[in-house]
């Protein structure tokens, strides 16, 4: 009896082992989709869109109870569509429905985070002088009454650049939230920070529940991130503010400081060693903040996030489908280009109906030379404020001081773990960029017991420096004077070196230079739209930061700042959406294409003294790396000329573009315009081999009455034609056509897949509407 009991005992475990592989099988195959529907149709409740988004789940689940469990998200604001738990089978029997546009999956690691004297620098860029600098912000009332909605790692509400005092009450059309949570409540929200939200239901879904050890489960910002790009934006003013060592001192201001914010946390940690180091953001989840963020009411939507790798197309891509919704409402809407940059066509958030920036340098820097010991010095940077306790110290290479099995590819560059304690203590240590983040390079000199680092950009970065407050003394230096401290040690027996202490300085020159890490383009999905739009300042820029985070960010670091400096198109981002915020102050009526229009034809591809606009390596910089140039927002404030589009171009384009039907209720028709043929501020022709050309149409947003005439820089090798050479406006809003002609000059030494650069300007006497011309050749 007792055999036969074990007998059907163990058989019975059997049976529940296989049943349970069995169901964490089923549920391990199960992962985050959306499913996009397009536009809502008609007026329907909340509960009805949720109704119809279940009904959708039900015809692919076995029972109520699995429908209803699976659902994460129903978006029901002007997105519609839904996030849910499905099978690959699921969602490919769900994207074969005819009212579905596309189910696609929420993955992991998609997207992340594209990570003071910006706003006074711009200024020097206007060319203007004195009161003169301050009038388009003075014009625009500093964004009074214009709400920004930020994407990002969260806000922390305590800085001081969100105080409300002197603002008066909330807009009456804000319809947003202030979400409780984790050391935040409502409270937190004032007539600045009037909305707070957070979402991560995708990335539960996939990392299981967060852990709050070192995240919180609320708005609250544990990253620095969201907090910076914020107050870059809208921050109030804050006098004498400086980074950690009280470098850049000055006033702290966002550049629509009268705007009003609300924030939608989507980026979280990533777990493991130093989980606040990397970030990501799920789909799912993107797309629900800005469907919130559309029914909240939000003017502008500043986006510092990007996609990780190639980037997807525009009926997969959630930032894509999330824009278009929002340019439906007429939000403008601004996204980082990356920080993937030198290389070519790295450029990410690719639709035309997004502005998209990329990163340049002010004219502050932070001098930190390094005096070798045969006298030569090395011009570097830092924001480290530590001083050497004795002049002079033993320095050595970190690829001469690395323990066995380092990896032939990390070798020189001070990843975790590989310097060894006995070659490099009391020692500075000269480590290569790379791999690995540049303050963790200083965090295992520590590690090892050296003095100081220095630490050498690779050929690829060029001249640029974006400055760290290391944990140990240190300083950084340009590809050429890495290059130099290297054959001093090569060729020294017992090389030496001194670190001079680090001060801030203004005025350097040139400026602005396009940062090494902006990504460029050619655009990767749809070469024939110019990817970036514009550029503007991402390099050491000086901003609120949270109290929860270290100015590097590493666990290791137990240093708090308020205020930080922090470098990329994260941070150019901001300041481009904080213009959209003063032109939307201005002109209430006018569409998010237009105010995108003036930002892009008023920039400039000059530098403060006149000269063109260069990169980190030192040549001339194209409109891959800068788009139309650099913004400057006050010239944005009168155009004379826009170029205006709708939501239905851009349907269009979707459809020309990737035989994308975007939204069910248009249909794409059967030969819909070329791409090139969209309204768009900028010129591409691509694979030119004889001759082509496209319409753009202008309209008057001048005054009154005007005669413009163009100018043609033409690209070398080919001639450019413009017809009609002069456009004639009897009142604004008034809209004429002309035709942009290009053809391969017979003379021309061209190169099949190469690229030629030029532009073409409106003028009045008044107004110069510029917009770059790109041709490629076959």
């Amino acid at each position: 009896m007792g055999t036969r009991q074990s007998s059907s005992s163990l058989l019975l475990l059997s049976l529940l082992f296989v049943y349970s592989t069995a169901a964490s099988s089923f549920f391990d195959t199960r992962k985050v989709y959306i499913v996009y529907l397009g536009q809502h149709k008609g007026t329907r409740t909340p509960e009805e869109i949720h109704g119809d988004h279940h009904s959708y789940l039900l015809s692919v689940k076995s029972s109520e109870m699995e429908a209803h469990e699976s659902l994460l998200y129903s978006y029901k604001n002007s997105i519609n569509g839904f996030a849910a738990l499905l099978s690959a089978e699921e969602a490919s029997k769900l994207s074969e429905m005819e009212t579905v546009v596309a189910a696609f999956p929420s993955e992991t690691r998609r997207w992340s985070m594209h990570t003071t004297r910006s706003w006074e620098f711009i200024g020097h860029e206007e060319r203007m002088m004195g009161e003169e600098k301050e009038k388009m912000p003075s014009r625009a009332n500093f964004g009074k009454g214009t709400i920004v909605g930020l994407l990002d790692s969260g806000i922390w509400p305590e800085s001081e650049s969100f105080r409300d005092g002197g603002l008066g009450p909330i807009p009456r059309r804000w319809r947003g939230t202030c979400q409780e949570g984790d050391s935040f409540n409502s409270s937190h929200c004032n007539r600045k920070l009037i909305g707070a939200r957070y979402y991560l239901k995708g990335y539960e879904a996939y990392y299981g529940p967060l852990n709050t050890s070192y995240a919180y489960r609320s708005p609250r910002d544990g990253d620095g991130h969201g907090t910076h790009t914020a107050s870059t934006v809208g921050g109030r003013p804050v006098s004498a503010v400086s980074a950690f060592g009280g470098f850049a001192n000055g006033t702290a201001s966002g550049g629509a400081p009268l705007a009003r914010l609300a924030a939608y946390k989507v980026c979280w940690p990533i777990p493991g060693p130093n989980p606040n180091i990397e970030n990501t953001c799920f789909d799912a989840d993107m797309l629900a903040a800005m469907d919130d963020a559309i029914g909240d009411g939000v003017d502008v939507l500043s986006i510092s996030i990007g996609v990780n790798g190639a980037p997807p197309t525009y009926a997969v891509d959630a930032l894509a489908i999330g824009s278009l919704h929002a340019v439906k409402q007429n939000i403008v809407v601004a996204l980082s280009a990356g920080n993937s940059g030198p290389t070519s066509s790295t450029v990410s958030n690719l639709a035309p109906w997004m502005i998209t920036v990329g990163a340049s340098s002010i004219d502050r820097a932070f001098p930190a030379p390094v005096v070798l010991g045969n006298g030569e010095v090395i011009e570097g940077q830092t924001v480290t404020p530590y001083r050497l306790k004795k002049r002079e110290f033993s320095l050595i290479y970190a690829g001469d001081a690395e323990l066995p099995g380092t990896p032939a590819n990390a070798t020189g560059q001070c990843l975790p773990g590989f310097l060894s304690p006995a070659e490099v203590k009391g020692k500075i240590v000269l480590c290569l960029r790379g791999l690995g983040m540049r303050v963790g390079k200083g965090m295992e000199v520590k590690r090892a017991g050296g003095t100081a680092i220095i630490l050498g950009n690779s050929p690829a970065n060029g001249d640029e420096i974006p400055v760290d407050a290391h944990v140990l003394p240190g300083t950084a230096v340009a590809s050429t004077g890495a290059k130099l401290i290297l054959q001093y040690i090569r060729g020294t027996k017992n090389p030496t070196a001194a670190l001079v202490q680090a001060k801030t300085i203004l005025g350097v020159k040139p400026s602005p230079v396009m940062a090494a890490f902006s990504s460029r383009g050619p655009n990767p999905i749809e070469p024939q739209i110019l990817k970036p739009d514009i550029t503007a300042p991402g390099l050491n820029i000086l901003a609120a930061w949270s109290e929860s985070s270290a100015p590097t960010k590493l666990d290791g670091d137990k240093r708090r700042v308020k205020y930080n400096l922090m470098s990329g198109t994260s941070m150019s981002c901001p300041h481009v959406a904080a213009t959209a915020a003063l032109l939307r102050t201005i002109y209430r009526n006018w569409s998010s294409a237009a105010i995108r229009s003036a930002i892009m034809t008023t920039a400039t591809s000059r530098d403060t003294q006149g000269w063109p606009l260069r990169n980190a390596a030192g040549e001339v910089a194209g409109p891959f790396e800068l788009g139309a140039g650099h913004v400057r927002p006050s010239h944005a404030s009168d155009p004379g000329l826009v170029y205006d589009a709708a939501y239905s171009d851009y349907l269009l384009f979707a459809c020309a573009s990737s035989g994308a039907q975007l939204d069910l209720s248009t249909p794409c028709p059967k030969n819909p315009p070329p791409p090139a043929a969209l309204n768009h501020p900028s010129v591409v022709f691509t694979t030119l081999t004889g001759t082509a050309a496209t319409t753009r149409t202008v309209t008057n947003v001048g005054k009154g009455r005007a005669r413009y005439h163009v100018s043609v820089n033409e690209p070398t090798g080919v001639s450019v034609s413009v017809t009609p050479r002069t456009l004639s406006f009897r009142r604004q809003g008034e809209k004429k056509s002309f035709t942009v002609a290009v053809s391969v000059r017979k003379s021309a030494a061209i190169v099949a897949g190469e690229y030629a650069y030029g532009s073409y300007s409106w003028l009045d006497g008044v107004h110069q509407v510029t917009s770059p011309l790109v041709v490629g050749f076959a």
